[in-house]
């Protein structure tokens, strides 16, 4: 393997058919990764925080690893460069100190294993296995096809009814993920979004680019079928983002665009409009008569807060939250949340984790842990801003992704079967960030 992954110039993207079979058979176990997820989950749940689930995708991201360790073994090579090994291996030093310093160091090495697999491992073996920016697009366009499929899914649930519960009626839209896990498909889909968008934007040329307008279009309605808050505003703040950078004029033009496909789908054709409108008024309300969903949240980041002043730090320790949030929260947190439809039994999930990623690492790993954790995600986001001009699409697809993960992770936090995916889109982006420009 070479000392690290080169950094492709500015040509065309297009691929045939047996280059794009060729790529995909040595990227095979990032993209079984991806596949997998297509494998309902075995009603595991969406656990908060360092919570795992032993999915099928799961097992696959750990192949992933062990055959990129191989690769590198019989390479002999120096894997990463500097600025790489840091910037991924920082969260290490925080995660371990929290293990080292919780009050019960047994109970944190789960969430020790958690924390280095989704941001260490994966990313290093997905970064690893794309060569150039022909691998980079193989991976990127695997992403997109599974949130359309996820994506179709999800509409025919909230047409037939066969949706996850919400507001009396099983019509949100899940995707593959079941109740439990109501952000799997929202995330997944907005990934892609947010991956076409940067192709589209970027200057892919010819069908390729048309291809990734229409895909971005297909994906916007399972997205609102999802009635997911937290995936609305990050993705909407993302592509915004996106569009801004690829040019003022040209982020006119798409964004009168996709106010009329906005229009069309949910205003003309009456899909969901109501409960869309009800959804989107709920975001403002959080002080005037808000839900039982933004009570608990609010609660819980109130208790967060508490656990973090009493270890500043390195916090309570991992997979701490659950065991410290009674002594920390108010009254006003309920019991649960309720789950039913897509296919399962109406079930309480309790509430594990502060479904805000910042939080979580602050409340269990402390100052320390939030700034190796946070500051290596900065670094990844500021890296791929600064080099938009050695490729405009990869660029925005990268900056995008990253973007979208900061932004969410603001309303939600590690767990269910999705994240191993988030590990995935990390190693993509880190790609972009990181790997050897070109010498001239």
């Amino acid at each position: 393997m070479a000392t690290a992954v080169s950094l492709p110039g500015t040509g065309p993207a297009g691929l045939g058919v047996r280059e794009w079979a060729r790529r995909a058979g040595s990227l095979s176990p990032v993209l079984a990764v991806i596949a997998l997820l297509l494998v309902p989950g075995g009603g595991g749940g969406a656990q908060g925080g360092t919570g795992g689930t032993g999915t099928v995708a799961d097992a696959a991201s750990g192949l992933l690893v062990l055959i990129c360790l191989v690769r590198v073994v019989r390479s002999g090579a120096r894997p990463l460069s500097r600025a790489a090994a840091v910037v991924l291996g920082l969260p290490v030093f925080g995660v371990c100190l929290a293990a080292i310093t919780s009050h019960d160091p047994g109970a944190s090495l789960p969430g020790v294993a958690r924390y280095v697999q989704i941001f260490v491992l994966v990313p290093a073996a997905v970064l690893l296995m794309i060569r150039d920016r022909r691998d980079f697009a193989v991976v990127a366009w695997a992403l997109v096809g599974l949130g359309l499929l996820e994506g179709g899914v999800g509409v025919v649930q909230f047409l037939t009814g066969t949706g996850a519960s919400y507001q009396g009626a099983d019509i949100r839209a899940v995707g593959t993920f079941g109740a439990t896990d109501v952000m799997g498909m929202a995330t997944v889909v907005a990934y892609a979004l947010v991956i076409a968008t940067g192709l589209a934007l970027g200057g892919t040329a010819g069908r390729a680019r048309t291809a990734a307008l229409v895909c971005a279009g297909l994906l916007f309605l399972p997205l609102v079928l999802s009635f997911s808050r937290g995936a609305w505003i990050a993705t909407v703040l993302t592509v915004a983002a996106q569009l801004l950078l690829s040019g003022l004029r040209r982020a006119g033009r798409v964004a009168l665009a996709a106010g009329a496909l906005g229009v069309v789908l949910v205003g003309g054709l009456g899909i969901g409009s109501e409960m869309v409108k009800e959804r989107v008024t709920s975001i403002t309300q959080v002080a005037a008569a808000p839900d039982q969903s933004v009570t608990d949240r609010y609660t819980m980041w109130a208790a967060a807060g508490r656990m973090w002043q009493s270890e500043p730090l390195t916090g309570v320790g991992l997979k701490g939250f659950p065991a410290y949030r009674d002594s920390n929260a108010s009254l006003a947190l309920s019991s649960g949340s309720d789950t039913a439809g897509a296919g399962a039994v109406f079930q309480r999930q309790p509430l594990l984790s502060p479904h805000n990623m910042y939080l979580l690492i602050l409340s269990e790993q402390g100052l320390i842990g939030l700034l190796a954790l946070a500051g290596g995600w900065a670094a990844l986001l500021v890296m791929a801003l600064r080099r938009r001009r050695l490729g405009a699409d990869r660029a925005l697809v990268a900056v995008g992704l990253l973007a979208w993960q900061l932004i969410d992770f603001f309303y939600a936090d590690i767990g269910g079967p999705s994240t191993v995916l988030m590990s995935v889109v990390l190693g993509l982006a880190a790609w972009w960030s990181l790997a050897e420009a070109p010498r001239a």
